[in-house]
């Protein structure tokens, strides 16, 4: 059963899969801005390139690696981005970030996944946007955050996945930001370490 995720909500992995989650998939999906030419003739889309990024911290807060367009995969392998989308066409989800929970390295205690508009499009311009997260071993979606569109901002820290007791949970944080990249939105995820 999928959870809809609300800002601040907060959710334990294992209840919501019916187990311990091994692997998980991070999904972004969004359309392009449809504009509508006089009188329905003209009509034109224009690309919109959301990034999906996850960022590996550590217990002190401390970011240990970054996984984003520009590094598709952590140095100890256990976090996978597939690709850029950099037009938002196509069914389903524009990019995804795989994490194999089990590979993780114990010194990281948390995964910040952001969503940033690179094209400078603020998030009231693009439909459709969505983040989700899957069972990936069953592919079961757990869990679902549609990204806010009031107001005009360019960026989301959308969700942390932490270890807890010895279980990974899930915190949907949901703030809104500025940034074309996931560093210039650092200084907002420290509050949230």
């Amino acid at each position: 059963m999928t959870v809809n995720l609300s800002k601040g909500q907060k959710i334990s992995l294992a209840k919501e899969s019916g187990g311990a989650l091994g692997r998980v998939t991070m999904g972004l999906g969004w359309d392009a801005i449809k504009s509508k030419g006089f009188f329905g003739f003209g009509a034109k889309s224009e690309a919109v390139d959301l990034d999906a990024s996850c960022v590996m911290f550590d217990e002190a807060g401390r970011p240990v690696d970054v996984i984003w367009f520009r590094q598709l995969r952590s140095r100890d392998g256990s976090v996978l981005h597939t690709g850029d989308n950099r037009t938002g066409a196509g069914d389903g989800d524009d990019e995804q970030i795989n994490v194999d929970l089990n590979a993780v390295p114990e010194s990281v205690k948390s995964l910040v996944f952001t969503v940033n508009s690179f094209t400078g499009q603020n998030f009231a311009q693009v439909e459709n946007a969505y983040c989700r997260l899957l069972d990936a071993s069953q592919n079961k979606e757990v869990a679902r955050f549609n990204l806010s569109v009031q107001g005009p901002h360019s960026a989301q820290i959308m969700a942390k996945l932490y270890r807890h007791n010895g279980e990974w949970k899930m915190h949907a944080i949901g703030e809104n930001g500025n940034g074309r990249t996931f560093d210039e939105l650092l200084p907002q995820i420290a509050a949230h370490l």
